[in-house]
């Protein structure tokens, strides 16, 4: 489980299952704000990293039927991929196959998108390539979007597909079905981060918008060797205070 909010609803969801055994929870347990490690900690569950989790299993001390991953950063290998019985599902807020690593909120506004999608998936030993279980689709317009706006408008929607493949997989004692997760395109985050530059001829506010999601660096260009991130007239009402008016944001024929 990653350390967002979804995360942690979706561990709770899981304890709320009768049926179901939590009996370890691997999460960002470093990060000063961890909502995931939190619930993991009132529920006196066990806590892993990813290399504890590793050696518990290959010792055979951490063993599990389901893996069930949830934004989680970091790339799953060896015990995790052979280990459980009906694998590991992994939950991406992305359609695949044709959005597969990061980046994908950002795509979906830079392509001018008229849909988006999250999607349950199997776990292989490469990212986000194994078979596809669902895409649940949406609509979206690009147009109104910033990174940051379409981030929140996934987040119920993967939620929601969740607790679906969960139900699924519970009431089945095989893998599920899946579909082939070829083609699509594969975007490392150091590819994001260099596409987060604005240089002559970008739509510049396409741009800020695609890649608006604080506290991380936005498009941005450098001044004196100093990056500076971009907003515009779009971004800044966004953000501003509502009880706060500016006699300059509209014309007034009385000036």
């Amino acid at each position: 489980m990653g350390r967002k909010s979804i995360a942690a609803q979706s561990l709770e969801y899981l304890l709320s299952i009768k049926e179901v055994e939590v009996i370890g929870v691997l999460t960002d347990n470093h990060l000063t704000v961890s909502p995931t490690r939190d619930l993991t900690l009132s529920h006196d569950l066990k806590l892993y990293d990813f290399e504890e989790a590793l050696v518990a299993m290959k010792a055979g001390i951490l063993q599990f039927d389901l893996g069930l991953s949830v934004l989680y950063w970091r790339k799953l290998r060896e015990e995790f991929l052979s280990q459980p019985s009906r694998g590991i599902i992994n939950f991406h807020p992305a359609p695949l196959p044709e959005y597969k690593g990061t980046a994908g909120y950002n795509m979906a506004i830079l392509d001018n998108l008229a849909e988006w999608a999250v999607t349950a998936h199997y776990i292989d030993e490469d990212i986000d390539t194994g078979g596809i279980i669902e895409v649940s689709r949406f609509t979206i317009f690009p147009e109104l979007e910033t990174a940051l706006s379409l981030e929140k408008k996934t987040q119920p929607v993967l939620f929601d597909l969740f607790k679906h493949t969960v139900n699924r997989a519970i009431l089945s004692h095989n893998l599920l079905p899946t579909t082939p997760n070829i083609g699509g395109r594969y975007i490392s985050r150091k590819e994001m981060e260099s596409m987060k530059e604005v240089h002559p001829g970008n739509d510049v506010a396409l741009k800020i918008r695609a890649f608006w999601f604080p506290p991380y660096d936005g498009a941005y260009i450098i001044v004196n060797g100093v990056k500076c991130t971009l907003i515009d007239n779009f971004i800044l009402q966004q953000i501003a205070d509502p009880t706060i008016s500016s006699l300059f944001t509209k014309k007034s024929d009385k000036l």
